[in-house]
């Protein structure tokens, strides 16, 4: 399918400099385009890419400034990232959807599922009793979907899923391969033998509408109540989140983070990858935590940014790591110090006894 830069103007509200009839047929990375790409840039060290490129339509930002002469057709847009990004989106409903419909077999769909119009079941899926999947839904090969379990409208579960008894995920949810929601949380209580009796998990998660959940991830259901997962919320691969956590809306959480059980973690957060959260903490709304740090209390100033372990302020953490990285140039300089002080001490001593003579 082929669009003019005049029409994807119009889609962004940008502002066209060059032809406005070139077409586009697909989307590339500017180093890498070709007559018949969309591309964009955004982040200045690519910039000079644009005064090469073969790609026929280039998003800018309406801020960018050419030091030379570009052959290509521009479109300038408040934010290229963010109109690049929507363009991909429509771009992959376009190619990516697999046009499917109906049950493919072998699968299992108990009497009293209730599947919506237009839902695609790939192959081997079961979807056990009293189930619920919403219209336009995907479900791909190998997923399964619990009892009492419920899938909204227009959402897409890739190959592999596991969905456990009685979860919630809303609409427009994207859950990808492997991932697994409704496990039992690490709840195991200690007896005086020194084993330990497991405690039985007897609530469940709840994702609301707009959640995209990567691939492998693991969500625990509560011990009672919902882990919740709200909307908009973006979740990257391979993350663990322990049971009766609270995730805010439209938090973002990158690869191998975990959150350990009964933490409440804020709206419009980011938590960078391979952070930890302990327990029975809250974190306060817009916080943003830095790649492997690890929270041990909790934050109630909004928008703070945390680095380190324990984590604390992000400033004040670099200059402690440039104090750390300068400690043995310190260490030397304080032995020096205190030679010098000694021999300055022992001269004085000598000088105070000749005096006295």
């Amino acid at each position: 399918m082929q669009f003019t830069a005049q029409q994807v103007a119009f889609m962004l509200q940008g502002r066209i400099e060059g032809d406005p009839n070139v077409t586009v047929s697909t989307v590339a990375k500017i180093e890498e385009a070709t007559k018949g790409c969309l591309c964009f840039v955004a982040n200045p060290k690519y910039e000079e890419y644009i005064y090469d490129t073969q790609a026929s339509v280039v998003l800018v930002n309406d801020s960018f400034v050419a030091e030379k002469p570009v052959t290509t057709t521009l479109i300038r847009t408040k934010d290229a990232y963010s109109s690049f990004a929507l363009l991909l989106e429509k771009y992959q409903e376009i190619t990516s959807k697999s046009g499917k419909t109906g049950i493919e077999q072998p699968s299992f769909v108990a009497p009293t599922a209730k599947i919506g119009n237009n839902v695609y079941i790939g192959a081997f899926t079961y979807i056990d009793d009293n189930a619920v999947i919403g219209d336009n839904t995907h479900i791909y090969p190998g997923c399964f979907i619990g009892r009492n379990a419920a899938v909204g409208e227009n959402s897409t579960i890739f190959a592999g899923v596991k969905i456990y008894n009685e979860c919630k995920v809303g609409s427009k949810v994207t859950i990808h391969s492997g991932t697994v929601l409704g496990s039992d949380g690490f709840g195991f209580a200690p007896q005086t033998d020194g084993t330990y009796k497991k405690m039985p998990q007897t609530g469940n998660v709840v994702v609301e509408d707009s959640v995209e959940i990567g691939a492998n991830t693991v969500i625990d259901r509560a011990t009672m109540g919902s882990t919740i997962i709200r909307s908009g919320v973006k979740m990257d691969n391979l993350i663990q989140i322990a049971h009766n956590v609270e995730i805010g809306s439209h938090t973002a959480i990158a690869a191998q983070t975990g959150v350990s059980g009964s933490t409440k973690v804020g709206q419009y957060c980011v938590i960078g990858g391979q952070a930890g959260l302990v327990g029975h903490i809250q974190i306060a709304d817009g916080t943003k935590i830095n790649a492997q740090s690890g929270v041990s209390k909790t934050v109630t100033v909004k928008n703070s940014l945390l680095n380190g372990t324990p984590a604390f302020d992000y400033k004040n953490s670099l200059k402690s790591q440039a104090i750390f990285r300068n400690l043995p140039d310190l260490q030397q300089r304080v032995t020096k110090l205190e030679e010098t002080i000694q021999e300055l001490t022992a001269l004085l001593v000598a000088q105070t006894e000749a005096s006295k003579k």
